[in-house]
């Protein structure tokens, strides 16, 4: 009786210590749906911001990232992780690893978002071109005053109009530069430049070498990013040269996955930049080369760098 009395204690035992060992690993794998702003992007991880705080948000090859459409988000268009730059609005689901950081398992946002942060990115958002042109509006007006009197009264309305304009565009930029801030948070590691013959994308083997050695130099950067901003001539219609400074953007970052070994998880999506920031006058040959090119950096976070 006392054998069997001891047996029943021991496999009761080890069933309660199998009841607490299935808690912890549910726990362990708790899973979480979270929504907030990209604030940051270091090397495979990413820092989103939420109305809770900041959460840090591991990104591995499985990682599905989704644009979604339609008003109830019922289709869905794959994207690359490339995708995910600062000041982007997203949801993240996933599960808590051991040292608290959140191993996504999937990324979704809006493509208008998506708009909203490549812009802010490239530094020259919609919201600026129409403010520099309301600008450009009201000092030509304020000249007419002078001359045309008889004109005053409705083209100081169409004046104060264009005041309120620029005031609520104003806002929108402090608000959208308050979102992309950290981009001033970055020191700038190593920088290539590439340049493109005249409506061509294709890399000219003679840069190749260069990309080559600033992805291994990336590879000696704690927790590096890569950005890639292509840009073009004025030479030829807007619609054209946005298109030509995304494809070459496109072509340098598909060079330094494939050739220089930079996973996609380390860089961010290729800024179109088009015709914004000419760095010589367009009406020379020469100036118009200088145009035509792709600008490759290799970033570190300041607060990875301690400066």
């Amino acid at each position: 009786m006392k054998s069997r009395c001891q047996i029943r204690i021991t496999s009761g035992s080890f069933a309660f210590l199998a009841v607490v060992v299935l808690a912890c690993g549910i726990a362990v794998a708790q899973s979480a749906n979270l929504q907030g702003v990209i604030s940051g992007r270091s090397g495979n991880t990413l820092t989103l911001r939420t109305n809770s705080g900041n959460v840090t948000v591991v990104l591995t090859p499985d990682t599905q990232v989704d644009e979604v459409q339609g008003v109830f988000h019922a289709r869905k268009k794959e994207m690359a992780v490339t995708a995910l730059v600062p000041g982007l609005a997203c949801e993240v689901q996933g599960n808590y690893n051991a040292q608290n950081q959140l191993v996504a398992s999937a990324v979704r946002f809006k493509g208008g978002d998506l708009k909203t942060a490549t812009d802010i990115q490239a530094g020259v958002t919609p919201v600026e071109q129409q403010t520099q042109q309301q600008q450009r509006e009201i000092a030509q007006q304020q000249a007419q005053l002078q001359a045309q009197q008889a004109e005053l009264t409705q083209e100081q309305k169409e004046q104060a109009a264009h005041e309120a304009e620029i005031a609520a565009n104003k806002a929108a930029i402090a608000a959208a530069n308050k979102r992309f801030g950290e981009l001033g948070d970055y020191n700038i590691m190593d920088e290539v430049t590439v340049y493109f013959d005249n409506g061509k994308v294709n890399i000219d083997p003679q840069y190749k070498p260069k990309l080559l050695a600033l992805a291994k130099k990336a590879k000696t950067v704690t927790a590096y990013t890569i950005q890639v901003q292509g840009y073009a001539s004025k030479v030829g219609s807007a619609a054209l040269n946005q298109k030509l400074s995304q494809e070459r953007a496109t072509n340098v970052i598909n060079f330094l996955e494939q050739q220089g070994g930079i996973p996609l998880t380390s860089m961010l999506a290729p800024g179109a930049m088009g015709t914004s920031q000419q760095v010589a006058p367009d009406s020379t040959t020469e100036g118009q080369a200088e145009n035509r090119r792709v600008v490759v950096r290799v970033l570190q976070n300041k607060g990875i760098a301690g400066t």
